[in-house]
């Protein structure tokens, strides 16, 4: 776009027993290097499966799933650095302690129909695009996959 970089992406999972946490550890700080070089000639939107619940409010269940891949200290911790290096997580934007959201079900227990979910599809904006925010969607309704879509609607420069 001409005004901004925008990247998909899906950020590996630490899979079970955290056999690739180490790995992610280094995508994620390279991922972020990357953005921030983007960033260099004009603001960044980045959005996908991130694989993280950043917030305990952002899964269902935080209790029983710390320390499970996708909830770990360390994962957390790669998301809070890539705020601190003036990213803008769009939906706690606008929503900073809105509970029950998701955008993710396991396929097992009907977790879907309970809404036993977990945010971890998120829009990542540069710190210079906040005055174009203008509402950040999560659409629960649509059906077809474990994930639902996530969205962003930027004002008009």
């Amino acid at each position: 776009f001409e005004d901004y970089y925008l990247t998909c992406v899906y950020v590996p999972n630490s899979k079970q027993e955290l056999r690739r946490l180490d790995y992610r550890m280094v995508w994620e700080d390279a991922f972020l290097a990357y953005q921030k070089k983007l960033e260099e000639k004009k603001p960044v939107i980045y959005c996908g499966d991130l694989n993280v619940a950043h917030q305990e409010i952002d899964l269902k269940n935080p209790k029983s799933n710390h320390h499970n891949a996708g909830f770990t200290d360390e994962e957390r911790d790669k998301f809070t650095a890539v705020l601190n290096a003036g990213m803008i997580d769009t939906w706690r934007y606008f929503y900073p302690e809105l509970e029950g959201v998701y955008s993710w079900w396991s396929y097992r227990f009907r977790a879907r129909e309970k809404n036993a979910g977990w945010r971890i599809d998120y829009v990542i904006t540069s710190k210079a695009l906040e005055s174009r925010l203008e509402e950040a969607k999560i659409y629960t309704e649509i059906m077809g996959s474990d994930h639902c879509p996530v969205g962003l609607i930027l004002k008009d420069e």
